[in-house]
């Protein structure tokens, strides 16, 4: 793996990790926790990636936009970005282990994804969860702005979720 950069982080050392399809292993264990532990705050369901084989994590990392966050060497949150239409860079994946929410952990994940985005030349994008007051702050404090567009979390899902952009 490739580290992005090692900080200092609540008395601990994080290291953002960028994951290629080599670390799908590591990626499917905090996936599942993620879809596990907050399962109303992605897209996907736990039902769904449960059934994926290796050649299917191994395609979900396939484009370099995926990172991890390791707090003591033990992986705490991923986010990552794909373009979805031209000119946006989505950020998805966004999950921050309970533990180590409130601290910073998902902003330097974030800012990290952020840059990337920026640095391919497009502009920032993200849906969030309705309900999910704390990301959305996350989000929001970060500068990104809602646009006033809502859609299903999921197909045939009841909840929705509301799409941010960033600088408006």
């Amino acid at each position: 793996m490739r580290s992005r950069g090692a900080t200092g982080y609540n008395g601990s050392m994080v290291e953002l990790v960028r994951v290629t399809p080599d670390d799908w292993e590591e990626w499917r264990e905090v996936r599942l926790r993620a879809l596990t532990a907050d399962p109303d705050a992605f897209g996907s369901a736990l039902s769904r990636e449960q059934g994926w084989g290796e050649a299917d994590w191994r395609r979900r990392l396939a484009g370099g936009r995926d990172l991890v966050a390791r707090v003591d060497g033990v992986t705490a949150a991923t986010a990552g970005w794909f373009v979805r239409e031209p000119g946006w860079g989505d950020v998805v994946a966004m999950w921050v282990a309970p533990t180590h929410r409130g601290q910073g952990l998902g902003r330097l994940l974030l800012d990290a994804v952020v840059a990337d985005i920026g640095a391919a030349g497009l502009r920032a994008r993200l849906w969030v969860a309705d309900g999910n007051g704390s990301a959305r702050r996350l989000y929001e404090r970060a500068g990104f702005t809602p646009t006033g567009e809502q859609a299903p979390i999921r197909p045939g899902a009841t909840l929705t979720k509301s799409l941010l952009v960033l600088g408006g």
